[in-house]
């Protein structure tokens, strides 16, 4: 694996996520009427510009467990650090966490089994582990397609066990896979969600497919931004920011308008910034906005980290 590589996909969530900090909660009608048009700060967290949130740390921490191979308890173990610990945060402290990630964390606390500390409730269906999944797709090669799909699931369980978030991500991941491969935009779509339907097509996930249908039917390019929605829901996350990507032709461009629908705009940058960075690559990521992020040269490094110890 490339240090290009796994930097374009950290950086993305990064940059995505502090892109949409700012403006978190905000109305799709108040960006409308004053759209986020580069790096700012402060705003709805008194942040300064560049900074991230609980979804590049955790992000963060799943990136650097990776460089010692996948341990599901030591994830775990990574997000008790950063939510109690301080431990991958912009500026030495947690400002943001959303009820089900910290709810899970609690269960760990108490020496909950990692896979069985995500609540399984419908309702328990936020976006807290898509947010954070994209570091798995950089171990595509290391093992065959199912496995690597049955570890993003155990890793979505850490904190959303429910199947539902479990498919968002596996969905994210089979197409960011094809991404990564160096597939154009619309067919690595394509052919993401025709790969992991071979999985998906098992009895044990009938009851959650029709769910997925606005994504999985292969048109979600052309629904019209009213029926797109931002909200913290897994599923509004994941139509969204391929609703983003398929729409636009630049990694600002995709980032901006995945901001600018207002609502979760940090985590929805950032799931949109994750494939838009993997697919048009650090160098075409605005300059002035890398300068800017929060502990860049700690990104850099453990980009080089992991992307080194899985080709070792």
């Amino acid at each position: 694996m490339k240090n290009y590589q796994v930097l374009s996909g950290l950086m993305g969530v990064c940059i995505g996520d502090a892109l949409g900090v700012p403006v978190e909660f905000s109305s799709r009608n108040e960006r409308t009427m004053n759209p986020v048009t580069k790096m700012i700060g402060y705003g709805a967290h008194n942040q300064p510009p560049g900074t991230w949130s609980d979804d590049s740390s955790m992000t963060l921490c799943l990136a650097e467990c990776l460089c010692n191979g996948f341990d599901l308890e030591a994830i775990a173990h990574s997000f008790y650090r950063w939510r109690y610990e301080d431990y991958w945060t912009p500026w030495g402290k947690v400002f943001d966490i959303g009820g089900t990630t910290a709810a899970a964390i609690s269960r760990i606390k108490k020496g909950v089994a990692a896979v069985e500390a995500g609540g399984r409730d419908d309702r328990n269906n936020g976006n807290g582990s898509l947010m954070r999944i994209l570091p798995l797709v950089y171990t595509y090669k290391n093992l065959n397609f199912s496995e690597l799909i049955q570890q993003v699931h155990d890793c979505s369980c850490i904190t959303h066990g429910h199947l539902r978030s479990q498919m968002a991500c596996g969905i994210y991941i089979s197409i960011a896979i094809c991404l990564l491969e160096g597939l154009e935009l619309k067919t690595a779509y394509l052919q993401g969600i025709e790969n992991i339907q071979q999985i998906y097509s098992q009895e044990k996930y009938a009851g959650e497919l029709h769910r997925f249908q606005k994504v999985l039917n292969g048109e979600i390019k052309n629904i019209p931004i009213t029926r797109i929605h931002a909200s913290g829901y897994v599923l509004d996350t994941l139509e969204a920011s391929l609703w983003c990507l398929l729409n636009t032709n630049s990694f600002a461009e995709a980032v901006l308008k995945a901001v600018n629908l207002g609502e979760d705009t940090d985590t929805t940058g950032a799931v949109t910034g994750g494939l838009a960075g993997i697919y048009y690559g650090i160098e075409n990521i605005p300059n002035e906005w890398i300068e800017v992020i929060a502990r860049k040269d700690d990104i850099v490094n453990l980009a080089s980290r992991l992307a080194t110890s899985i080709s070792d």
